[in-house]
């Protein structure tokens, strides 16, 4: 009677052990179907659902994103939103700009306030790893420079031996200044403020001998100064600062949405495609620009989860890669940005796009 108790008990215990591991078995399963179904859920589908897009830029910088004399948002760096919007909404207009300082930009994209971030921000390895960033290609190469007065007699770095330096926290501006002069062995005073409005006054009030920040904003900040001509950029660069729209990091579909947007930019440049005679090329017989436009039967725009005719909106409402950065940088312009190493590859530049096929 004993035996046949004890094997009845060993029967119970068995099968509580195993109702037991089908229950953590499934918990386990439910917990990992969840992580799954959460993975598959990408930005891109909240914005196609929402009907608008949410971009971080700038509204202090002019040239590259700042509110303009109509109070609308106007730039470089506005308009690759803007093409951002049109090649997934269609509508270049469907935009909610939201205005980031250097310091709370990052933040936004963490908790999702902003789709995408296109605010002059440099592509590093720890906004890659550690902040949790996902670039897109780069819209701007740039590097560091600094911002002196003309008649200080400052055109070196070693004449910066003992100075005053002014540099906005929050940016790759305060360690590449640091590397460079350690480099160079000038000693000199940092004194860091929380914007660039606050950088800027202090120079111009003279409580510091110079500022610095990338080239291009020094030229677009040296406009707005009471005497442009009285300061001078020095001719040394003190870094590379590559500059590419960010989204939240592991959301691939959303990245490559971006990404194809930036390059058809660059591309429809490539082949003269232009905001004024994209219409024409509709027609064309070359394979190559009936898959950037999406005509003929190709599917491209489907394959990255946007319309097929992504690039075709793209061009015609914003403009190729050379418009943009004319229109908001170029020689037409205040500033007069030479393309330099913004110039396409085929003229000696760093832009390129991926094939489109």
């Amino acid at each position: 009677m004993k035996k046949n108790l004890s094997l009845l008990f060993s029967m119970l215990l068995v099968l509580g052990l195993a109702l037991a591991g089908c229950s953590g078995n499934s918990e386990e399963s439910n917990s990992s179907s969840g992580k799954e179904s959460s993975k598959s859920t990408s930005m891109l589908e909240t914005i196609i659902k929402r009907g608008t897009l949410k971009a971080g830029v700038n509204d202090a910088l002019p040239g590259f994103g700042y509110i303009g004399s109509d109070g609308k948002n106007t730039g470089f760096d506005v308009d690759f939103a803007r093409a951002i919007a049109a090649g997934v909404l269609g509508d270049a207009n469907k935009v909610e700009f939201r205005p980031l300082s250097a310091t709370d930009r990052f933040t936004a994209v963490q908790s999702k306030e902003v789709d995408v971030l296109i605010r002059n921000t440099t592509w590093t390895t720890n906004r890659d790893a550690e902040v949790g960033l996902s670039f897109a290609p780069v819209t701007f190469y740039d590097g560091q420079g600094i911002m002196v007065p003309k008649d200080s007699d400052i055109t070196t770095l070693e004449d910066l031996e003992g100075k005053t330096i002014g540099v906005e926290t929050g940016t790759t501006t305060e360690l590449n200044l640091a590397d460079q002069m350690k480099a160079a062995g000038v000693s000199y005073t940092p004194q860091t403020f929380d914007n660039a409005d606050a950088v800027i006054a202090a120079y111009e009030s003279g409580s510091i001998d110079a500022w610095t920040t990338d080239k291009s904003g020094l030229v677009s900040r040296q406009s707005m100064l009471q005497d442009p001509d009285a300061h001078v950029i020095l001719d040394a660069t003190l870094s590379k600062e590559p500059l590419a729209p960010a989204v939240l990091d592991n959301d691939e579909k959303w990245k490559d949405a971006v990404s194809w947007i930036v390059y058809a930019t660059i591309q429809a440049e490539e082949f003269g495609i232009t905001s004024a005679n994209v219409d024409e090329f509709l027609e064309s017989d070359n394979p190559e620009i009936q898959r950037l436009l999406g005509v003929g039967g190709n599917n491209l725009g489907e394959q990255l989860g946007i319309p097929n005719d992504f690039a075709y909106q793209v061009i015609k409402q914003v403009g190729n890669y050379g418009e943009i950065y004319d229109r908001n940088l170029g020689p037409d312009t205040v500033f007069k940005l030479e393309r330099g190493q913004n110039a396409l590859y085929s003229d000696g530049g760093l832009q390129y796009s991926i094939p489109f096929r």
